[in-house]
């Protein structure tokens, strides 16, 4: 006898072998408008290289295939080496081939290098976003390094900017490039790392030594870390090899790989100091103005991540609705489907605009206002996209349903993948607090908010009602009152650039969903047809 129980039908596609630099419209005409135009052409090969189904691949394998501690060799030797999948090294290895730990700096010279670098990061963020963590902690510590290295490590420099990826375990001076990772948290401070007790004591050979440990001992394998340790000047930053300059393994051990809810792929360690060797970075007492020099680099990039996993989202979502039919008809064509989707379209094109304004703000550090502006709002960005992660790919499941929850779909990957973006670097308050810091310090940021509000003022209503609240409460700034602040201050700021950048129907539904909180419809039809066909490749 022949059962067949039923006819599989109406089950859509993955999203495989799509363009993701050009069915992004909102994403290729930032990299045009923020000054970047000159890499389109190759980041339309980067964006369909990258949207292959083998890449898709490789990012999932590399997260079902976690990294493996090895502690000793076979003979008993202590190692403290990771072990990772094959496809983690391909991964690598298409990553630093497009410079997204590099570009920045080798082309510093070129106008919109940083806008460039973040394009490159996006995309490489809808595929996997674990590796981009040595990825960005390598970028933010170049500058550092270029201006500190020390000597006995001066010929690390050419593979410290080399477009190669070099997995081997030999010291710094033998490799084809180099990774560098970070040691700033304890057990007992976490982000308040003044409570480090981690000590460093200078030898008469000009190096220190580190007796302590730390908590959160970010991508083991990286040639070099920099630590943060008390010295009798106060905290300091060093620089602390894998490798010594004579050849021997430094007194660093490895105790376990952190068990995390996502970033699977990407090894996140416990680490021990026995005396491990270090090189001061700077001055002593330092360390807290050296590492946040990194730390609003690392800040952006956390804000980008989660920005290209919210776009990866969103494609999944929406490639699912125009091929699953429900009660007659695609899930495209219902009303209120369409309406949730085009809210989340819109929503990214704000998030999309002004991300990339600044990223023109990093683009140029020798321009005081500019250097302003990213330090101004570059903590709210990271503090309110990479909350608004969470929620949206949440949504984004709800559009495929059950199928949706299941992990043979990607969604439920970038669903763990987002809290480790408002976590590291410093989670919320923290962003809060850096934000009131900059209000309260920095001569002229509460004038850069001004001039950016007042250049669009009358344009929309919602927009100005948002802006006298905020003047309001930047009369009195209260700690307390430091989320409100900074959601208020990053709304403000895309809806700065929406009213600029964007066309006014689009701008005005944008203000109208963010900022006005007595909701209601926000859109006709043509927008909403505009916002869904710009989020496929297509519009204006």
């Amino acid at each position: 006898m022949h059962w067949q129980t039923h006819t599989v039908f109406n089950q859509p596609m993955p999203l495989n072998n799509s363009n993701l630099f050009l069915s992004d419209t909102a994403l290729r005409e930032a990299v045009q408008r923020e000054g970047a135009g000159w890499d389109s052409e190759l980041l339309a090969s980067i964006g369909q290289q990258l949207g292959t189904a083998e890449s898709l691949e490789l990012g999932r394998l590399a997260n079902v295939n976690s990294p493996e501690l090895l502690r000793y060799d076979a003979s008993g030797e202590r190692l403290d080496d990771v072990r990772f999948h094959p496809a983690w090294h391909l991964l690598m290895q298409g990553l630093c081939a497009n410079r997204v730990h590099n570009l920045a700096w080798e082309e510093e010279a070129r106008g919109g290098s940083f806008v460039a670098r973040a394009a490159r990061f996006v995309l490489h963020a809808q595929v996997e976003a674990g590796t981009l963590c040595p990825i960005t902690m390598t970028f933010a510590a170049i500058p550092l390094l270029k201006a500190h290295l020390p000597a006995p490590f001066a010929d690390w420099l050419t593979p410290l900017l080399s477009d190669r990826y070099d997995p081997h375990l030999l010291p710094g001076s033998q490799k084809r490039g180099l990774l560098i990772g970070m040691g700033m948290t304890e057990k007992q401070g976490g982000s308040d790392v003044l409570s480090n007790t981690t000590r460093a004591e200078r030898t008469s050979d000009g190096s220190w030594r580190l007796v302590g440990h730390k908590w959160f001992f970010s991508v083991p394998q990286s040639d070099a870390h920099l630590v943060l340790a008390q010295t009798r000047g106060g905290l300091s930053c060093f620089f602390v090899p894998r490798f010594l300059p004579d050849g021997q393994r430094n007194a660093v051990r490895l105790e376990r790989l952190k068990d995390k809810l996502g970033n699977r792929a990407n090894a996140s360690s416990e680490a021990e100091f026995l005396d491990a060797a270090g090189w001061l970075l700077g001055e002593e007492g330092d360390g807290v103005r050296q590492i946040l020099r990194m730390g609003g680099l690392t800040r952006f990039d956390c804000a980008m991540g989660s920005h290209g996993l919210m776009r990866r989202a969103l494609s999944v979502a929406l490639y699912h609705a125009h091929q699953r039919q429900a009660f007659g008809k695609n899930l495209i064509d219902q009303p209120m489907m369409r309406e949730v989707l085009a809210r989340m379209a819109l929503q990214l094109e704000g998030q999309n605009t002004f991300l990339f304004r600044l990223a023109r703000a990093w683009d140029k550090p020798h321009d005081a206002e500019e250097k302003l502006w990213a330090r101004l709002f570059t903590p709210a960005a990271k503090f309110a996209v990479c909350k608004d992660g969470i929620p949206f790919v949440a949504e984004a499941m709800e559009v495929l349903g059950g199928i949706g929850y299941c992990e043979e779909n990607e969604l439920p990957r970038l669903y763990r993948e987002m809290p480790v973006n408002s976590i590291w670097e410093g989670s919320g308050n923290i962003m809060c607090l850096d934000v009131l810091r900059v209000l309260g310090k920095q001569p002229g940021a509460v004038e850069i908010l001004s001039n950016e509000c007042a250049e669009v003022k009358g344009q929309d209503r919602h927009f100005d009602r948002a802006w006298r609240q905020l003047q309001q409460r930047l009369r009195k700034p209260s700690e307390a009152h430091g989320r409100e602040i900074t959601r208020q201050l990053y709304l403000l700021g895309t809806g700065a650039q929406m009213l600029r950048y964007a066309s006014p129907p689009m701008a005005q539904a944008w203000c109208r969903m963010m900022l006005d909180t007595r909701g209601g419809s926000l859109m006709d039809a043509q927008l909403t047809d505009d916002l869904l066909l710009r989020a496929t490749g297509g519009g204006r």
